[in-house]
């Protein structure tokens, strides 16, 4: 995907995950476009060697998958902000 193509996607998977997560989040838009992109990255790379499943353009595997990795990430981030 291009770069226009991957901020877009970052951005829905962003706001996704944002609503999904009961607990508010900090960042705004771009926190939101970074979040999805990320988590775009972690769940695709997770669920290629766990599954054999990864990002592959705007569908909704893909999208779950992305949606998934930036779920983790906040929890992630969340569990170290704590410590």
């Amino acid at each position: 995907m291009n770069i226009l193509a991957w901020i877009v996607f970052g951005l829905i998977v962003g706001i996704i995950a944002n609503v999904v997560d009961p607990r508010p989040a900090y960042g705004g838009i771009i926190g939101a476009i970074v979040l999805g992109i990320l988590g775009a990255l972690v769940g695709g790379f997770l669920s290629s060697l766990l599954f054999g499943v990864g990002i592959t353009g705007f569908n909704l595997s893909s999208l779950i998958v992305a949606v998934l990795g930036a779920l983790l990430l906040l929890l992630i981030a969340r569990a170290v902000r704590r410590v």
